[in-house]
């Protein structure tokens, strides 16, 4: 009996926390697109927001007994222009790297910017849209890079499968080859597995999960510009030595 009522409990946190996600996107950022009308100071107070925000919810979650989180290597996120990669287990991955990111930017789907409780937060923050996966994408993601923003991806494109299995796509080292700027790889791990992919966010484990967030030293990427000769095979070589890097790490590691 006891049981079911905490995990109710962190159910009922859960629900809590994405509400106030919602509640920020109808109530507190339409208020900042009228009132702030420069673009560039708008931008920057959103994004600030946006991370005390998401520092609250992960707060609010560990609190409410959802989860446990520890995070290593967080000093080197303390810079400009970061290209920040990291695989994608469960639902909120975006927001923990957003709550500890400073100048985090993101590739938001197009549907969110038509979505009225996600509109005004996207548009005030800035982020970068991605209306398909073209060259113009990658034109805004470099240059997000180059403006100095730390531009985090998930080059799986959505979550990992029940699987496990990570596949990544070429857009993210299409990117890096582009802007010309080294990796930041992030390894994300949850234990037990909660608000995975195919499953419904209710259906969390009979005990609060453990969040291990380990911010990895950066790859460098001017060996598979120099070797490659061409930029379309520098981030197909790329793309595969993350690929292993990534399955190989999460072996290792038993990354979630």
């Amino acid at each position: 009996m006891f049981s079911s009522m905490v995990r109710y409990w962190r159910v009922f946190g859960t629900g809590l926390s994405f509400v106030a996600v919602g509640i920020g996107g109808v109530f507190v950022f339409p208020v900042l697109n009228i009132v702030i009308r420069s673009r560039q100071r708008r931008t920057v107070i959103a994004r600030h927001v946006i991370r005390f925000t998401f520092r609250c919810i992960v707060g609010l979650m560990r609190v409410m007994g959802v989860f446990r989180y520890e995070i290593t290597g967080l000093e080197r996120l303390e810079r400009h222009g970061l290209l920040i990669l990291a695989n994608h287990p469960t639902l909120i991955d975006i927001v923990f790297l957003m709550a500890f990111v400073k100048r985090a930017d993101c590739i938001v789907k197009s549907r969110l910017w038509r979505n009225p409780f996600t509109h005004a937060t996207v548009r005030a923050a800035a982020y970068v849209r991605n209306d398909d996966y073209g060259v113009q994408l990658i034109e805004d993601c470099v240059e997000a890079v180059h403006r100095g923003g730390n531009l985090i991806i998930f080059p799986e494109g959505t979550r990992t499968p029940a699987s496990g299995t990570i596949i990544l796509k070429r857009g993210a080292a299409n990117i890096a080859v582009r802007a010309q700027c080294s990796v930041t790889p992030v390894l994300i791990r949850c234990a037990p597995p909660m608000l995975v992919k195919g499953k419904k966010w209710w259906r969390l484990p009979s005990c609060p999960s453990r969040y291990r967030i380990e911010v990895q030293e950066d790859i460098d990427i001017r060996p598979f510009i120099a070797e490659a000769g061409s930029s379309a095979l520098a981030a197909r070589r790329l793309t595969d030595h993350l690929q292993e890097y990534f399955t190989q790490e999460k072996v290792r590691h038993g990354v979630g």
